[in-house]
C-alpha cells in the first residue's frame, strides 16, 4: 500500500491520532506507530520543547519497541525490520524515513536523549548507544542484568570439596558421568552462576534435583548447615511441575536421609511470589536490592518465558554470595515482554559448549571424563552453561524434527514432513479448510470421547489421563486460525456424534477446562487443566495435584475456559501423546520459527502438522529477531 493510501483510511479510527502530524502522522496511518505510541511521544516532545520530526519519529519507534518485545530500536535498520499494525500490506520503502546518519546525529543532540554508556550523571528518558536508541530503563535493566551476571562468573564459588564433588557425581549419574547432565550438574556446583538448558524431555529437572543433592552434600562436607533452596518460575503451572519432579526424584537418588528429605520437602512458587509481588504494582517488589532474599541458592526453571524486567528485578534481590541456576530451552517462544533473556545468555553455547581452560580443567577433575575448553580467553560467561541434548521424551522423528526447525532447515524440515516417518504426519493444506482434515477430526474426537466416557463414568483420574492423550495447538486465538473457532468446531462435532451432548449446558460433564487466572484460594494456577466430572447426583471439577487429584464444585471457578484447543503460547510447559498443530496463512506476524519448535514438541508419541508448504516454510526461516544488547554485553571479549 502506498503513503498516499494511507489518506483514504477513516480518520475517525481508534488507532489513528487525529492531531499527529508529520511524520508520526505518517508512520501512524500506515500502521507502524500504534496511537499510544505517538501520544507519548508527543507528551515527552512537549515537556522537552523537543520539535524535531526525526526526533519525536525515534521516540515513538523506541516506546513501540518493548510492545513488540524489543529492548531498543535500531535507527540504521529499523526500516528493513519494521513491522505493522494494518489488514493491508504497507510499502514500508514508501515512508519517508530520516537518512540513517543524519537521523542519530540529529537524535543524539536531543534534550530528550542521553549518548552513550556512561551513567551516573544527567538523566534523560532516552539513551542512544551507537544506532540503538533505548527507554533509558530498558538500557539500566540491560546494563544491570550483564554486570551482575560477568560479576558473578568471575567469582568462583568458594570453599568447594572437589573430591566429595567427584565421589557425588559419580553416584548419582553412575555410567553416564561423561554426559551433558553429569556436566551440567558439576558447573552448576563449580559455578555462582550456572544455566542448564535443552529441549523437552532431556533432562533438565532430573539434573536440577542432583544439583541440590550435590549442594547439600557440599554443605554437609564443609561442617555448614544445608542451604536454602528457593524453587521459582515465571507462571504457577510451571512451579508446580518443578515441585513435583524435584520431589518425586528424591526418592529415586542414591543420597542419604538429610538431602532426599530436603529434596521431597522443597517448594517451587512464581517468581512474583518469591520477589514479594505488590499488589497494583507490575515493576517493584518487597525483596529488592535493599532488602534481599534469604536463599543461598535460587532456581529458576522455564527461564525463556521470563522478561528482562523480571530478571533484573531477581537478580537486584539476590545475596552478594547467593548462586543461581537459570534452566529452560532457548528454542522455545521468549517472553511477551521485552527481551530474550535466555537466549541471550546462552549464546554461542547453544551450539558447542564455551568452556575456558580452568573451568574445562575443574570439570575434567570432577566428571573423569575429558572436557575440552575454548583457550583461556573470552569472556567466560560460558564456564557455567550446559545444553542437554539426549532426548528421553519423544520419539525419533519427532526430535528431529524439532532440531531441523530450531537450526532453521526449512529443505530438512519439509524432507522429513514428506518422508512421513512413524510419529509424524503432514498434512498439506490451508487450515482454514477443514475438509482436507480429517486426521485432526478423528484424533480430537477419539481424545474427547475417551475423556467424556471417564468423566460420565465418574473416574476423574482416567478423565485426566485422557484429557493428555490429544490436543489442537493454534497459533492465533481468535480468527479461522485460532482458538476460538477450532473449539467451536469441536463441540459442533461432538453434538453430532455423541448423544446427550449438550455444549450450552456450561459444565457438561466431560467439559475440558482450562484454568486462565491464578486462583491461590483453590490452589489453581494459570494454565492447569481439569474436566468435569459426574460424581454421585452432582458434577465436580477435577484437577491433578501432584499424584492425586483434587475436586471443587465448578461454580467456586472464576476464570475457565474450555480446551480441545490452546494457543501454541499457553501450552508452554505442556506435553501431550498426540498433538494437532494448525499453523496460519504465511503472513501471520505469530509464525516464526520459535512458534513451530514450541508446538512441534509438545507431543510426546504423534504430531499432526497442518498447513501449506509456504507456511512452514515461513516459519522456519523466521526466527524471532529481538532487538537486545544482551548477548553483546555478555560475550564480548
Amino acid at each position: 500500500m502506498s503513503v498516499e493510501a494511507t489518506a483514504e483510511r477513516d480518520p475517525f479510527e481508534p488507532r489513528f491520532v487525529r492531531q499527529a502530524s508529520g511524520l508520526l502522522r505518517e508512520f501512524n496511518q500506515a500502521g507502524v506507530l500504534a496511537a499510544a505510541d505517538v501520544h507519548v511521544a508527543r507528551r515527552l516532545a512537549a515537556m522537552a520543547g523537543e520539535h524535531e520530526e526525526p526526533v519525536l519519529l525515534a521516540v515513538a519507534l523506541a516506546v513501540r519497541a518493548p510492545r513488540l518485545g524489543h529492548v531498543h530500536v535500531d535507527l540504521a535498520r529499523i526500516r528493513e525490520i519494521a513491522a505493522v499494525d494494518a489488514d493491508e500490506p504497507v510499502d514500508l520503502e514508501s515512508l519517508a524515513w530520516p537518512d540513517p546518519v543524519s537521523w542519530v546525529r540529529q537524535v543524539s543532540g536531543s534534550g530528550l536523549v542521553l549518548a552513550g554508556e556512561q551513567g551516573g550523571g544527567p538523566v534523560a528518558p532516552l539513551r542512544l548507544v551507537g544506532t540503538w536508541l533505548y527507554l533509558d530503563r530498558y538500557w539500566a535493566e540491560e546494563v544491570q542484568v550483564a554486570s551482575a551476571l560477568r560479576a558473578m562468573r568471575e567469582s568462583h564459588a568458594q570453599g568447594l570439596d572437589l573430591g566429595a564433588l567427584a565421589e557425588g557425581i559419580s553416584r548419582l549419574f553412575g555410567g553416564e558421568t561423561g554426559g551433558r547432565q553429569s556436566l551440567a550438574a558439576a558447573a552448576a556446583v563449580l559455578q555462582r552462576f550456572a544455566v542448564v538448558a535443552g529441549g523437552p524431555g532431556t533432562g533438565k529437572t532430573t539434573t536440577v534435583a542432583r544439583i541440590v543433592a550435590l549442594l547439600g552434600e557440599q554443605a554437609r562436607a564443609a561442617g555448614g548447615t544445608m542451604p536454602l533452596i528457593a524453587l521459582a518460575a515465571p507462571t504457577g503451572k510451571a512451579a508446580a511441575r518443578l515441585q513435583e519432579a524435584v520431589n518425586a526424584e528424591s526418592g529415586r537418588l542414591d543420597v542419604d536421609d538429610d538431602i532426599r528429605d530436603q529434596l521431597s520437602a522443597l517448594h517451587a512458587t512464581t517468581l512474583h511470589r518469591l520477589l514479594g509481588w505488590r499488589p497494583g504494582s507490575g515493576s517493584r517488589f518487597r525483596h529488592n536490592r535493599n532488602q534481599r532474599l534469604p536463599h543461598d541458592v535460587v532456581i529458576v526453571d522455564e527461564t525463556s518465558m521470563v522478561s528482562l524486567s523480571l530478571m533484573a528485578r531477581l537478580i537486584e534481590a539476590l545475596r552478594a554470595d547467593a548462586r543461581l541456576v537459570l534452566v529452560g530451552d532457548p528454542g522455545q517462544l521468549a517472553s511477551i515482554e521485552a527481551g530474550a533473556v535466555l537466549g541471550d545468555i546462552v549464546g554461542p553455547a547453544a551450539e558447542a559448549p564455551q568452556f575456558g581452560v580452568e573451568a574445562a580443567r575443574r570439570l575434567t577433575r570432577v566428571t573423569g571424563s575429558e572436557v575440552p575448553d575454548i583457550g583461556s580467553t573470552g569472556p567466560g560467561i560460558g564456564d557455567g552453561i550446559v545444553v542437554l541434548e539426549r532426548v528421553h521424551r519423544f520419539g525419533g522423528a519427532i526430535a528431529e524434527l524439532a532440531t531441523a526447525i530450531r537450526l532453521g532447515d526449512d529443505d530438512r524440515v519439509l524432507a522429513l514432513l514428506r518422508d512421513s516417518p512413524a510419529g509424524v504426519q503432514w498434512i498439506e493444506t490451508d487450515v482454514a479448510d477443514e475438509a482436507g482434515l480429517a486426521p485432526v477430526r478423528e484424533g480430537a474426537l477419539a481424545g474427547a470421547r475417551a475423556v467424556i466416557e471417564a468423566a460420565r463414568a465418574g473416574s476423574a483420574p482416567e478423565a485426566l489421563t485422557a484429557l493428555r492423550g490429544f490436543r489442537i495447538l493454534c497459533a492465533h486465538r481468535r480468527g479461522r486460525y485460532g482458538v476460538s473457532t477450532w473449539t467451536a468446531r469441536m463441540e459442533s462435532w461432538l453434538e453430532a456424534e455423541l448423544e446427550d451432548f449438550a455444549a450450552d449446558d456450561r459444565w457438561y460433564v466431560g467439559r475440558p477446562l482450562l484454568v486462565t487466572q491464578n486462583d491461590y484460594e483453590l490452589g489453581l494456577n494459570n494454565g492447569d487443566t481439569g474436566v468435569v466430572v459426574r460424581s454421585d447426583a452432582r458434577v465436580v471439577a477435577a484437577f491433578e495435584r501432584g499424584a492425586g487429584v483434587v475436586q471443587f464444585s465448578p461454580t467456586r471457578l472464576s476464570a475457565v475456559d474450555t480446551v480441545y484447543a490452546m494457543t501454541i503460547h499457553k501450552s508452554q510447559g505442556s506435553q501431550f501423546d498426540a498433538a494437532a498443530v494448525l499453523l496460519p496463512e504465511p503472513g501471520s506476524r505469530l509464525l516464526t520459527r520459535e512458534l513451530l519448535y514450541t508446538a512441534a514438541t509438545r507431543a510426546r508419541r504423534r504430531l499432526i502438522l497442518a498447513g501449506t508448504e509456504e507456511a512452514v516454510r515461513a516459519a522456519v526461516r523466521r526466527p524471532v529477531a529481538r532487538a537486545s544488547g544482551l548477548r553483546r554485553r555478555l560475550w564480548r571479549d
